[in-house]
């Protein structure tokens, strides 16, 4: 009887213990199961977050900044012309009919040039004309001659005073023509100099090209003031008294100038459009401090009447993406996140920004474009750092 008890009774205890078992596992399981939710939902928080290392930012032209309110302008966007300032340029004509021919082949619009520098050749042995500075040279002797003679002739009183001083005006007339040239005479004719240092605003003539005496060949400016001249639309003119200053963008080289970096000032705000236009002229005078050339069509931007505690950034903080703008928060030291941004008006430096930024946060104003390939192409792996 005992024997049979004990035999009951040992495979209940073993299921009992099975169960136990396997409750107990369970338990673990749920445990570890909801350990590691709550490591994904930690993960998830910063599932947006972009890595860009130290070392990928000492490689490129990299910055962040960190935002603060202050005073923006008001802009008038348009377009105008850098125009050269009254007295700034020369135009370099030939002193002589004759074939020209370059002092310089790698001579050309834009080039540096010194007051004094020879430019260009006129040759004129082998026209039907004869040699202009043989012509030159020898009506030079010859009214040296008959001066010379004539001042003892009228001494004794052999000539008239009247006859003496038409023989002495050619005389003088002869003297500055070949004074004009006896320096510049070489054997590839007359040479044309740089009256001023400056640069080649343009070409008029091509090498070989026969040319007349008085025919402009060059132009040639100092570059030193410029004038800009902003075409303003009507709809505007209400506006134009308040007018402080411009920032202009050349098409050349795509970068935008502060007219208070290069000793800017308005000249004039027009009162009426001009004729046959339907804009209004406003000029300003500036120091040409880079490589701005005269002539150039810009895009404007006339800074107006001034806003306060108004956040605006960089535009080189600013990426599109199908016409929405973003920027780049720095979560940590390599950790970045995408943040759309509405935009207002710029300067043509900087942007105001209207929804999506708030004071504090860092923004990378510099190197923006590589932050956004590296989003790209994903996080780095082994990338550690806690937030």
């Amino acid at each position: 009887m005992k024997s049979f008890i004990i035999f009951i009774i040992l495979p209940v205890l073993f299921l009992y213990g099975c169960k136990n078992a396997s409750t107990h596992d369970h338990s673990d399981k749920i445990t570890e199961n909801h350990e590691g939710h709550n490591h994904e939902n930690e993960n998830a928080g910063h599932g947006d977050e972009i890595i860009f290392t130290k070392k990928q930012a000492a490689q490129t032209d990299f910055k962040v900044e960190e935002i603060q309110p202050g005073v923006f302008h008001q802009v008038i966007k348009t377009s105008g012309q850098i125009l050269p300032a009254p007295g700034d340029e020369s135009a370099l004509v030939a002193t002589n009919n004759g074939i020209i021919s370059f002092a310089n082949h790698k001579l050309t619009a834009g080039s540096a040039v010194h007051k004094g520098q020879i430019l260009f050749h006129i040759a004129s042995k082998n026209i039907s004309e004869g040699d202009y500075y043989s012509r030159i040279s020898a009506n030079y002797e010859k009214t040296t001659a008959e001066y010379e003679r004539a001042q003892k002739l009228v001494a004794d009183k052999i000539i008239s005073q009247k006859e003496f001083e038409e023989i002495r005006l050619n005389y003088q007339n002869a003297r500055i023509a070949y004074d004009a040239i006896s320096d510049k005479h070489s054997s590839q004719g007359i040479s044309l100099t740089s009256p001023l240092t400056g640069y080649i605003k343009n070409i008029a003539i091509k090498d070989g090209e026969y040319v007349t005496a008085g025919q402009t060949v060059a132009t040639i400016s100092q570059n030193k003031r410029l004038i800009l001249r902003a075409d303003v639309s009507e709809k505007h003119y209400g506006s134009l008294n308040r007018i402080q200053s411009a920032n202009f963008r050349t098409p050349y080289d795509n970068q935008t100038y502060r007219l208070s970096d290069l000793a800017g000032k308005l000249l004039s705000a027009g009162k009426t459009a001009e004729n046959n236009s339907f804009y209004i002229p406003v000029t300003f005078e500036f120091d040409n401090r880079g490589e701005i050339i005269p002539g150039a069509f810009v895009e404007i931007y006339l800074i107006s009447s001034p806003m306060e505690n108004v956040i605006h950034i960089p535009l080189s903080a600013l990426t599109n993406e199908m016409g929405y703008f973003y920027v780049y928060k720095q979560l940590d030291e390599e950790g970045f996140q995408k943040q759309e941004v509405e935009i207002g008006v710029n300067d043509g430096k900087e942007v105001q920004i209207l929804k999506g930024l708030k004071p504090g946060e860092r923004v990378v104003t510099r190197g923006a474009y590589q932050v956004k390939m590296a989003a790209s192409s994903g996080t780095i792996p082994g990338h550690n750092h806690e937030h």
